[in-house]
């Protein structure tokens, strides 16, 4: 990091828009919000877009809050509760609660800033960074923002190269040889096309860096406008495509790899499948996404617990895990583990079988239980000889099953069993 690109990270408030539902993760989502979901065996999704801030040397943060904001709002206040006022840092969480109108809800990812610009004043910023909560990544901020600087935007739009099939999720963009946004279009059914790559798509990764002042007059004109969605996507930055100067940051440029990594990561990790698969590709030999990398923390709030633990050593009753990830306060009684990410507290007794589980904290797996491809919530018992991911029938009539054959279990489900 330059001591240029510091100076403007210092310079720099980043506003976490993690309020969405995320209604795609099924029953995951019933109790939290997405960017709370717990990912990589420790961590929740929103720790990414907060560590890269932090690690990019901006200490001064908001996260916009709004659907079932609970399980949100506890973990940061365990785990991110280490900024000090008097090193001019600060963790803002900002609920939707009504401040500028009688709605209780943000009407849009645009009027969740409008109804904070005081907030945002109050910490006197040159920039504001906005981000998305619901992505699994590493990047260097700073970077981003030095670019906005040098180029003279009125915004820049992080953005990478997704297959043109997965597009309809993203706002898309076309840009010229300068980077500069010719087109945006958000959520298109039929999306434009890379002119050098008939098979990609330049989507927005949800991130935009605008002046302070320059966004506040966008907002205030936008908050006023009866026809407008209130949305980044949807409005500002179309608007902005047609009548200012929209930048280009390609992920590429600013993205955090370490010497494993062989190409940028990024995931939107917003369907059962997606999740699932995003997780396990942790247990890989070289994983794609380095979480080992002390260069680049990923901060969390960590439990205080014991070691893992593996016990019994039989035929057919041995504690044993192969090409798997196994988190603090886990028990592995008898059972054999194969490519599997257990959480905190999991517990999997005698005679047990995992293969390709995703264990959330606090499981409890019974004895003789059989399990493959499954996803299971935080604190569910799975009953004693349950067998799930050998019959698609029965399992699509008792659980959650996606295209991609992977069974989603939570508590309401078990209990419908009994």
């Amino acid at each position: 990091m330059s001591s240029e690109s510091q100076r403007l990270a210092q310079q720099t408030m980043a506003f976490v828009l993690a309020g969405g539902r995320g209604s795609r993760l099924q029953e995951l989502t019933e109790r939290r919000v997405k960017p709370a979901v717990y990912f990589g065996g420790k961590t929740r999704i929103i720790d990414f877009a907060l560590s890269n801030s932090v690690n990019s040397g901006i200490r001064r943060i908001g996260v916009a809050t709004q659907y079932k904001a609970h399980s949100l709002i506890r973990h940061l206040q365990l785990g991110w509760n280490f900024f000090r006022a008097e090193r001019n840092e600060s963790l803002d969480i900002l609920p939707a609660s009504q401040r500028m109108n009688d709605t209780n809800w943000y009407k849009g990812t645009a009027d969740a800033v409008a109804q904070n610009i005081d907030i945002i004043e109050a910490n006197k910023v040159k920039y504001v960074l906005i981000l998305a909560g619901d992505h699994v990544y590493k990047q260097d901020y700073s970077l981003l923002i030095q670019h906005h600087v040098n180029s003279g935007a009125d915004v820049t739009v992080g953005c990478i190269e997704v297959p043109r099939e997965e597009a309809s999720s993203f706002g898309v963009m076309s840009v010229d040889e300068h980077d500069r946004v010719l087109d945006f279009v958000e959520k298109p059914d039929n999306p434009p096309a890379m002119p050098d790559n008939p098979d990609q798509s330049l989507a927005s990764m949800g991130i935009y860096v605008f002046e302070a002042e320059f966004l506040f007059e966008l907002l205030r004109e936008d908050s006023s406008n009866p026809d407008s969605s209130h949305d980044f996507g949807h409005d500002i930055i179309p608007k902005l495509v047609k009548n200012g100067k929209v930048i280009a940051h390609p992920f590429s440029r600013s993205c955090v790899r370490s010497a494993s990594e062989p190409k940028p990561y990024w995931r939107d990790v917003g369907t059962i499948d997606a999740f699932w698969q995003a997780n396990l590709d942790l247990t890989d030999f070289s994983p794609a996404l380095d979480i080992y990398d002390r260069a680049w923390p990923i901060w969390t709030y960590s439990e205080l617990t014991p070691p893992a633990k593996f016990i019994h050593n039989e035929e057919g009753r041995r504690g044993n895990a192969v090409s798997s990830m196994i988190s603090g306060g886990c028990i592995i009684s008898g059972s054999q583990i194969e490519r599997c990410l257990l959480f905190t507290g999991v517990k999997a007794h005698s005679y047990s079988a995992l293969t390709g589980v995703i264990a959330m904290p606090y499981v409890e797996i019974g004895r003789h239980a059989r399990l493959t491809g499954v996803v299971i919530d935080k604190d569910v018992v799975i009953p004693e000889g349950l067998v799930v991911g050998e019959d698609p029938e029965l399992d699509a009539q008792r659980f959650t099953r996606t295209w991609g054959g992977i069974c989603l279990i939570t508590s309401s489900m078990i209990a419908k069993l009994q």
